[in-house]
């Protein structure tokens, strides 16, 4: 399977739209194809992602004009920027990102700050299946499949995996592997630069301002869940996709020592040996036992890994490009910000 993650620029009711699309196509044949056309529309040598200046209907249609085989997916749906339902720069359906071409979009990449319960609030998205990928973005190699899709196929095609996600065929579409939106960079509502991370019901108590600077925060993806479902928590579509909840083990390890740094010799050699004893992270993080653990590494860090296979892990939350932090001392306090306070009569 050949995929690329493409940005598109344009103006909507007055408005700069700015979204990020995955595509996929079965052929290097039909990659010249898309290459061709979109070429077009931006220098696309320029990035990783190029930037496409044309709109997200206008994109789905050029690309269903090369082959019908190609398939679009929305990307990290909800991050604030770039995104289809982002607060920046989104939509409040998928309907009025796509318009008529809605008819060949079929799912939706749920992003690192949203999980499949999260998009199961919202009636509208039913009609669509939801994935999660991790990408190639970040320099550090563990973060790769940090977010998957599981499938058992008699025969793993392009059109065989597109099929089952398309059909939300739960005898071959698995399940996803998801980390905990808490974990994702744009969960909670803040300001990086003055380090206020606020829940939503906190965020909308200071008006969405920012307590130290004054200036607007950043909305994150819960606090557009929030205004968009019509569920309550909790709600389970009848034929949804399951979903398992995990971190990079390498993070685990490094966050249950306490260090929570990007590279350590130390924390790389503790992951590459558990990795060697059981062949695989995802066979580490979802099936080994804590005693098979154990035999390998010390309590603090088997004690880690079914703590996230079991849920049961505490975060700070992640906010405007920040990233949460699992915590794993049971007796870290989460400090609260102190709002100001409406000021009465007699203060003035």
């Amino acid at each position: 399977m050949l995929t690329a993650e493409v940005s598109t620029i344009f103006n909507y009711e007055g408005q700069i739209k700015k979204i990020h699309h995955i595509l996929h196509a079965p052929s290097f044949e039909i990659v010249d194809q898309i290459n061709e056309v979109l070429s077009k529309y931006g220098d696309l040598k320029a990035d990783g992602r190029p930037t496409l200046m044309m709109s997200a209907p206008e994109l789905v249609e050029k690309l269903m004009e090369i082959n019908k085989d190609i398939v679009i997916t929305s990307a990290h749906i909800w991050t604030p920027w770039f995104s289809c339902f982002g607060s920046r720069s989104g939509f409040n359906s998928v309907e009025e990102c796509y318009q008529d071409q809605t008819k060949h979009i079929f799912s939706l990449e749920t992003g690192m700050s949203s999980d499949p319960a999260m998009n199961w609030r919202l009636s509208s998205l039913d009609k669509f299946t939801l994935v999660s990928n991790s990408d190639s973005h970040s320099p550090w190699s563990w973060r790769l499949g940090r977010e998957a899709n599981v499938f058992d196929l008699k025969k793993v095609t392009y059109w065989e995996i597109f099929d089952a996600i398309k059909k939300k065929d739960r005898e071959r579409f698995l399940y996803t592997i998801e980390t905990s939106p808490f974990y994702g960079k744009y969960h909670y509502d803040g300001h990086r630069n003055c380090g206020i991370n606020l829940h939503p019901k906190d965020a909308i108590k200071s008006n969405n301002i920012c307590p130290k600077c004054g200036k607007r925060l950043t909305i994150g993806v819960l606090h557009r869940v929030e205004e968009l479902a019509d569920r309550p928590e909790g709600f389970v579509p009848k034929d949804a996709i399951p979903f398992k909840t995990l971190l990079p083990l390498y993070e685990i390890i490094s966050f249950a020592w306490g260090s929570g740094e990007l590279y350590s010799k130390k924390v790389l050699e503790e992951h590459d040996k558990l990795i060697e004893n059981f062949g695989n992270e995802l066979n580490v993080l979802l099936n080994v036992p804590k005693e098979e653990l154990l035999k390998v590494t010390n309590e603090k860090i088997a004690d880690a890994i079914i703590k996230v296979r079991e849920g049961k892990v505490k975060y700070q939350a992640g906010y405007d490009g920040m990233y949460g932090k699992p915590i794993f001392d049971e007796n870290f306090v989460q400090k609260k910000i102190e709002l100001p306070t409406q000021k009465s009569l007699k203060e003035f």
